[in-house]
């Protein structure tokens, strides 16, 4: 949890026997997963007190450790920065860098620049619609269109200079 902006979170898992008469084929136990984000704070249920982008974290932090035990090939985030955005974001890509490097391939759907700039590859999805049908269609990005997309996506619709620049920065281009 601290190399993603949790340090002072704690996390828990309750599990509680059921009796016979309620066991199924969902298992003997109930398990709630608990978390007290911040110091001073109970534990409560995941569900309930956290964030989007505690909740978030906490997901991105629980696939790390199961990949890391398992032979899953590939991991697809969907937005696993939902809510959070800066520092945090920079962290959530990088660990994703980091477990691409080591072990699954990594495939993040994302809105954020910093998680964007930590990929060793981008691709733009879009949707097209033909005869009435949508379809979905990903495009691979050069490094010029990459750093581009980057910078639209720090500065919106009208891309600036310092939106660029920002986005070498970012993909560790400053001096291009």
């Amino acid at each position: 949890l601290k190399p993603i902006k949790l340090e002072r979170a704690r996390f828990l898992v309750d599990i509680a026997p059921l009796p016979p008469e309620q066991w199924s084929a969902q298992g003997m136990e109930h398990i709630t997963f608990l978390i007290a984000a911040n110091p001073g704070q109970p534990p409560g249920p995941l569900a309930k007190v956290a964030s989007g982008g505690e909740l978030s974290r906490l997901m991105l932090a629980l696939k790390l450790v199961l990949a890391e035990q398992s032979a899953i090939g590939t991991i697809v985030f969907d937005e696993i920065d939902a809510g959070v955005g800066g520092a945090t974001a920079a962290a959530i890509g990088e660990r994703l860098h980091r477990l691409a490097a080591r072990s699954v391939q990594v495939l993040a759907v994302t809105h954020s620049p910093q998680v964007a700039a930590s990929a060793d590859a981008h691709l733009r999805i879009g949707k097209i619609v033909r005869n009435g049908n949508t379809a979905t269609h990903a495009a691979p990005l050069s490094a010029e269109e990459r750093q581009e997309e980057i910078a639209r996506m720090l500065a919106g619709d009208t891309i600036t200079d310092a939106a660029r620049a920002a986005a070498a920065s970012l993909l560790g281009h400053e001096n291009d």
